[in-house]
């Protein structure tokens, strides 16, 4: 919202400068981008050309003597439009402007003192500049006073303030609203609006009607106007608007944004003999055609709001209106039309199709008592400024409640949630300041909240009006007095983190929002995926499910660096939808890939590292000899070769395995945990035991099994013919080769007996090493390798 210093003091009294203006209702919560002068320059003066030649070294140069009052400069121009006579904006030696700051000099052997100024040097955007602005200099009426100040004259000499507002505050989108504000900030009083017009004896009820044909119109009111005169504005409206940001068209179509910029309330003008005399507001049909006043074809559907005449959609409620019954030179009879529209649906539509200034203002909800003002103001100033007359009566439908919110307070309440002592005296008069009217007694006051005040309804929406008017840093800072309880930390994450930080993992925080495209790969489960209803962009319009993909991302973009070697892991949510329900879900993924560094040898990244980092993982987390790997259920992401299922005490919690050379030729690995399931299962206190004072006893054995037969079940028999002695099982070779069947896989075992309380003895080691050989050979129909 752009802030008219100008527009603003016809409504409350300002007598501090611009930027202390701005700082001050920044403190009581209105944040601004920047303010300052409307036309940011210095010494610019009314001159007149008492001759212009032709420069003699130019073919387009003119030296001209420029008269601005107390004396005659020589300055150079190029500007084709130059002549004797014309009156001009002269920028002296040292003037500011905001290309830079003019200087004497020498052009072309001729001396200049200054220059010629066109509107566009002056910083007025290009949709400001008519067509003699663009084409060159700017030329002043022949009545301008020589040696004035050029910007005074052209009533620009404004300043502008750029607020950034927040969403509930749709009462600041208008001068009034900003009025108000001011006028509590300062304790100022905020003047009335000029409504007044004489209206014709004709009724307007005989010549027009309407038919509301939807519940999303709660309010709609018309006016007619006739013998209206198109013309050009007057210029305070066509500088107020400049200064905030809208293009001046003509004096009726300028009337409409003017009474909107200072209402807040929109206002729509049609062409009363080509609209007809029945107005219709309904839902669009589907796929309905609508050619907006930008020449645009839009394709509507039901969802959006139309205006329409007896056969046609002639409008987009609250967006725009349609170009067959826009506002045209000729045009002589206007039909004014202010209401209230769904604020849900005009954002809906708005964002579909096109933001306008009338839907930012439309989406955030409007005052009813202003949608009465402003048709009322819109005919004060056409009656003035139009030559218009003013049909008697007015079309009105209303379905809304038009009474002003009653809240009640305490003083108790209000001390008691800003932590401050504020006697009754003071809060009343923040009220009378903010233009609230009340019934106040001992206890409690009743507080009428104007409907203007869209943003307040209960007693904390007063307590903050209260604190914010009295001044953030008004209140003193306390001590806490009340006792503090600790927060909760998740200590199986930290466990996690920590346990991979040391096996020098690095972690990552990607965004849980990827492509729709992606969000099925990783996994072979069954759920309804969860997508943005408004996304930023479609590459990140869906919730993820596995977090592998942001992993793939992320190497992506290292890779693109030249960053090959990426040992991460991301701790984050994955989301679904299953039977009705939306689920999130804590998860990890870990992704390597290149070489892997735990000390000062690095190592090409194979399975057997990802597996290794797996199990270092969950035997930290206190889950040793309880989880297996299975190759089954593996998604076709990921080699089926290399891959496999993380099982826990017979439930699966996860997937390890090699990236799909389809999907990429590099030697990814990756896994990921679903986190949930994991802490399902309990573990125990973390018992320690004292290392063995007695050593241990090492044999080695190698069996040849057929292919399909995975290690894990040869260690399972090993396990259980080994008994309590055998204290641990590493595989140390697989091989596969010519020395074997071509079905045939070798696994050599190494084993280790020990005994906490003795020394063991080679005969009884023997005896449970040959019994393990004994049972894989029959159970497994396994043999011994002998070479």
């Amino acid at each position: 919202m752009k802030l008219s210093r100008k527009f603003v003091s016809d409504y409350v009294d300002i007598d501090v400068d611009i930027k202390k203006l701005a700082e001050d209702m920044t403190s009581i919560g209105n944040e601004y981008d920047n303010c300052g002068k409307l036309i940011p320059t210095t010494k610019l003066i009314i001159g007149e050309v008492i001759e212009c030649i032709d420069h003699p070294n130019s073919d387009h140069l003119h030296i001209c003597k420029v008269n601005i009052g107390n004396e005659v400069l020589q300055i150079i121009c190029g500007a084709p439009n130059v002549r004797t006579g014309l009156k001009v904006i002269v920028a002296q030696d040292g003037t500011v402007l905001p290309g830079g700051t003019i200087k004497k000099g020498m052009i072309r052997g001729e001396e200049s003192n200054g220059m010629l100024c066109a509107m566009s040097e002056l910083g007025l955007e290009h949709k400001f500049l008519t067509e003699k602005d663009i084409n060159g200099i700017h030329e002043l009426p022949e009545d301008a006073p020589v040696g004035e100040d050029a910007i005074q004259y052209l009533n620009l000499d404004d300043e502008v303030i750029d607020f950034e507002l927040t969403s509930n505050r749709g009462d600041l989108l208008s001068i009034l609203g900003m009025a108000y504000e001011i006028g509590a900030l300062y304790n100022k009083k905020v003047k009335d609006i000029d409504l007044s017009f004489t209206e014709n004896q004709e009724d307007i009820h005989d010549s027009f009607e309407i038919d509301i044909q939807t519940e999303n119109c709660p309010l709609f009111l018309a006016k007619k106007v006739k013998n209206v005169k198109i013309k050009e504005s007057p210029d305070f409206i066509k500088n107020r608007l400049i200064a905030s940001g809208i293009r001046p068209i003509n004096n009726v179509v300028d009337i409409s944004n003017y009474v909107m910029l200072e209402t807040g309330q929109p206002l729509h003008y049609y062409d009363s003999n080509r609209l007809g005399n029945l107005l219709v507001v309904r839902m669009a049909y589907e796929d309905e055609k609508l050619v907006t006043l930008d020449s645009c074809e839009r394709t509507l559907s039901s969802s959006d709001i139309v205006i329409a005449n007896d056969h046609e959609a002639v409008g987009l409620a609250g967006v725009m209106g349609g170009l067959t019954t826009e506002i045209e030179e000729d045009t002589k009879e206007i039909i004014i039309e202010s209401a209230i529209f769904h604020p849900t649906l005009i954002r809906k539509t708005s964002k579909k199709i096109l933001r306008s200034e009338a839907s930012n203002r439309f989406e955030k909800g409007l005052d009813p008592k202003r949608t009465y003002m402003a048709i009322l103001r819109s005919c004060h100033l056409l009656e003035k400024y139009a030559d218009a007359e003013i049909v008697g009566g007015m079309v009105e439908h209303n379905d809304l409640d038009m009474d002003d919110e009653v809240v009640p307070i305490t003083v108790e309440k209000i001390n008691q949630v800003l932590g401050i002592t504020l006697d009754q005296e003071t809060i009343l008069d923040i009220f009378t300041r903010l233009g609230f009217a009340y019934q106040a007694d001992k206890d409690q006051i009743l507080v009428t909240v104007p409907t203007r005040r869209t943003d307040i309804s209960i007693t904390e929406d007063l307590i903050e009006e209260v604190g914010r008017i009295y001044g953030i840093d008004n209140i003193p800072g306390k001590q806490m007095i009340l006792p503090l309880k600790p927060g909760y930390v998740n200590k199986d994450k930290r466990m996690i983190r920590n346990k991979l930080a040391s096996l020098g993992l690095n972690e990552t925080l990607s965004y849980a929002l990827i492509s729709e495209k992606e969000v099925k790969k990783y996994t072979l489960d069954e759920f309804e995926i969860v997508k943005v209803l408004d996304p930023m962009s479609e590459d990140r319009n869906t919730l993820r499910y596995s977090l592998i993909p942001s992993l793939m991302n992320i190497y992506e973009y290292n890779k693109a660096r030249g960053n090959k070697d990426i040992c991460i892991y991301e701790i984050g949510k994955g989301f679904s939808k299953l039977e009705g329900e939306y689920r999130e879900e804590n998860k990890l993924a870990i992704l390597m890939t290149g070489n892997y560094s735990l000390g000062l040898h690095p190592k090409k990244v194979s399975f057997y590292t990802i597996k290794g980092v797996l199990e270092e993982l969950l035997d930290y987390l206190g889950y040793q000899n309880r989880y297996s790997l299975k190759v089954e259920d593996i998604p076709l992401e990921l080699h089926p070769g290399q891959s496999a299922s993380i099982i826990l005490n017979n439930v699966k919690i996860g997937m390890i395995g090699k990236v799909h050379p389809s999907v990429t030729k590099e030697d990814i690995y990756v896994l990921e945990i679903n986190l949930e399931k994991l802490f399902t299962f309990r573990v125990k206190s973390m018992q320690y035991k004292e290392i063995s004072k007695f050593p241990g006893i090492y044999k080695d054995v190698a069996f040849v099994i057929e292919k399909k037969i995975p290690a894990s079940e040869i260690m399972a028999v090993i396990k259980k013919e080994g008994g309590k002695l055998l204290k641990n099982i590493s595989i140390f070779d697989v091989y596969e080769g010519d020395k074997i069947g071509a079905d045939e896989k070798s696994i050599a075992f190494s084993l280790m007996f020990e005994d906490a309380s003795r020394t063991l003895n080679e005969e009884e080691v023997m005896a449970i090493f040959n019994r393990i050989i004994k049972a894989v050979e029959t159970k497994l129909k396994a043999r011994v390798r002998d070479h």
